[in-house]
């Protein structure tokens, strides 16, 4: 995979997003949560995935905006890792449920130990 976040690896599927909600698995590393679900794409990619953080928390968009951009990069940086060999296609939801900010280190480290969960669940299941 490349270390890139392009248009295609976007999750923008109103209806797959719905799905995602109502019938994905999720797993914990505190404050990412992330919210999967097995799914099949027309396209070469095998994992598509979407950022969200909750405006009840965080009520300025220049906040949600910036912890959104920060996971992004660390989803970028550290999918190659985690997805290259990977079977299977699956659509991914990452949360923010923290209640204050945070900075850059602390997202991808906890995104380390968040995609960790995943493969380790993945496996089990």
């Amino acid at each position: 995979m490349k270390l890139s976040f392009n248009k295609k690896e976007k999750l923008k599927s109103e209806k797959l997003i719905t799905q995602l909600f109502a019938e994905g698995q999720s797993v914990v590393a505190y404050p990412l949560r992330l919210v999967y679900l097995p799914a099949s794409f027309d396209n070469q990619v095998r994992v598509k995935a979407g950022v969200s953080v909750s405006k009840r928390n965080f009520k300025n968009a220049v906040d949600r905006n910036r912890i959104k951009r920060l996971i992004r990069e660390a989803y970028r940086l550290q999918k190659s890792d985690y997805f290259n060999n990977f079977s299977g296609s699956y659509a991914l939801m990452i949360l923010y449920i923290g209640k204050d900010g945070t900075d850059f280190e602390t997202v991808s480290l906890k995104m380390n130990q968040l995609f960790d969960k995943f493969i380790q669940k993945i496996i089990t299941d």
